[in-house]
């Protein structure tokens, strides 16, 4: 219980620390949506994200049919 709230506490505090950052326009960013190379970035994180996920449920499916096994 007490590392739920120390949990919840330090998530609060981190979303409060970002919210009080001040709104800048980030050159960078807007010269990449421009250029159209911001969709580059997002579609390769994505791929990237995909393939960990994927990677992740396939590992458990192994790791629950050894289980299956270690019990029969």
């Amino acid at each position: 219980m007490f590392r739920l709230i120390l949990l919840a506490l330090f998530t609060f505090s981190f979303l409060f620390s970002v919210s009080a950052q001040t709104t800048q326009k980030v050159e960078m960013a807007d010269l990449m949506r421009a250029d159209g190379k911001i969709y580059v970035v997002v579609a390769t994180l994505l791929v990237i994200l995909l393939g960990f996920f994927w990677y992740l449920w396939q590992t458990d499916r192994k790791i629950t049919k050894l289980e299956k096994e270690l019990k029969d």
